[in-house]
């Protein structure tokens, strides 16, 4: 297994150097970071598998897992009958543990062990999602609100999530599906009810929570709904990667497109294998600071640049998103880092969503992102050189959603909350000037779309 990576292009001290400083004194800025107390896992210690690596490489294994957790007996067999239980992709198998291969955290997992995303299981030497055909929400959303600004503008796609997540982020908003294992999202008891569109008006919550969705519903409701695609978003869809693999790849082929709505927190061999049925991304670069990704969401930040870097080379068009956190993210020297590795590393054609921070889960002592910081930090992005600038989650800021032609600087696309107001883009060129802009603008382009 490969050492992590060191991530030189954050400007990152070494930690050597931090430790070795004198004491700083508390200031304002820290004490309204740290206005909680600390925060309670909920995870098993870390362990290493046996029987699975030499003894050099299990030393680098240091994942946490839910230990001797996963379902049995009537309830594991209940989840078999539902269709809610599949092998994994992306596995290593020893004599009798396994490792998931799916994201960086690398689950060492021995029987009945339970992954860090909630949703992966060892069972009899193989590990098992059990989170297939099961999603605990879905929705019709415009794909404004991925966000998705350069893709189809003013269409709909199909939204779907189950429960789980790799990460432990402390402001997630939608922390009571992220932070749920399946079990605690669906009720494998009753009769069996799959969802049809004739049927999906009069659901009862008890229903919703004994549905079944496998990937031909999710097509047909896509296509009831006259859907042009579907996204995987709301959690974080690595954790439902089966589900989500299965369900573009069978989308792909009826012509809908796949929106991957994440945290990039993934492995290239998976992303490679499921990038041939994406057709965008909308990629959370949640900080620039090795640090802060431990701190705030229990990540690293490498993996998310090398998936950057992945979609790119891949030819799947993607956005990206960085939620400014006070205390946590709103930095100006760092924001201006991560404008200048993005320019630099990805180019100055992808989108940048700068996002306001809303108090939640473990961080609702904080206040909302000052709109000031938020409009320096667009000035920042753009000085370094990034051609399409957005703000999120803020009413009355100027120009926060509209697309300037970066040739003539007119307005080329209008757009309020997640309608879409005016477009004025034709064949991916500029109405005015002519100049290309990156994006997918039509269904009835051909590609993925690609920066021009």
């Amino acid at each position: 297994m490969d050492a992590e990576k060191k991530t030189s292009s954050t400007g990152e001290v070494p930690l050597s150097r931090r430790r070795s400083r004198a004491k700083k004194k508390i200031t304002r800025r820290n004490a309204l970071k740290y206005g909680v107390v600390g925060v309670g896992g909920l995870v098993a210690g870390g362990y290493f598998a046996r029987n699975l690596f030499r003894p050099a490489a299990r030393a680098e294994v240091a994942t946490t897992v839910f230990r001797n957790d996963a379902p049995s007996g009537a309830l594991w067999e209940a989840w078999k009958k539902r269709g809610w239980v599949k092998e994994g992709r992306h596995y290593l198998r020893g004599e009798t543990n396994v490792q998931c291969k799916v994201c960086p955290n690398d689950c060492v997992l021995a029987p009945d062990d339970r992954g860090r995303c909630r949703n992966k299981v060892n069972k009899g030497g193989k590990l098992y999602t059990l989170a297939y055909g099961n999603p605990c929400t879905f929705h019709v959303d415009p794909v404004e609100k991925k966000p998705l600004f350069h893709f189809l503008p003013g269409d709909k796609t199909f939204s779907i999530a189950t429960s789980g997540c790799g990460f432990r982020c402390l402001y997630c908003q939608n922390w009571d599906i992220s932070q749920r294992k399946p079990e605690e999202t669906k009720d494998p008891r009753g009769a069996e009810i799959r969802l049809t569109p004739d049927r999906s008006a009069s659901l009862t919550r008890e229903d919703l929570n004994r549905l079944t969705m496998f990937p031909e519903d999710v097509i047909a409701m896509a296509e009831q709904f006259k859907c042009t695609s579907i996204a995987y978003t709301y959690s974080e869809p690595t954790a439902f990667y089966e589900y989500m693999y299965e369900t573009a790849r069978a989308a792909h082929g009826k012509g809908i497109r796949n929106v991957w709505v994440t945290c990039g927190y993934i492995t290239r061999r998976a992303l490679t294998d499921l990038a041939q049925y994406l057709d965008a991304a909308n990629v959370d670069l949640k900080s620039f600071s090795e640090e802060t990704y431990q701190k705030l969401n229990s990540g690293k930040l490498q993996p998310i640049l090398d998936t950057l870097k992945t979609l790119k080379e891949l030819g799947v068009w993607f956005e990206v998103t960085n939620l400014v956190v006070p205390t946590y993210t709103d930095r100006m020297d760092t924001i201006r880092r991560m404008c200048g590795w993005l320019v630099e590393n990805i180019g100055p054609d992808y989108p940048l969503h700068l996002s306001r921070f809303h108090p939640a889960h473990k961080l609702a002592h904080l206040p909302p992102t000052p709109v000031k910081v938020l409009t320096d930090a667009r000035s920042i992005a753009q000085e370094e050189g990034l051609r399409y600038v957005y703000i999120g989650n803020v009413r009355g800021v100027e120009n926060a959603e509209t697309t300037f032609c970066p040739g003539c600087r007119k307005r080329i696309v209008e757009r309020e909350i997640y309608a879409v107001r005016t477009v004025n883009i034709e064949n991916g060129k500029c109405k005015f000037c002519g100049t290309a802009i990156a994006g997918l603008w039509s269904g009835r382009e051909t590609g993925r779309g690609a920066v021009q």
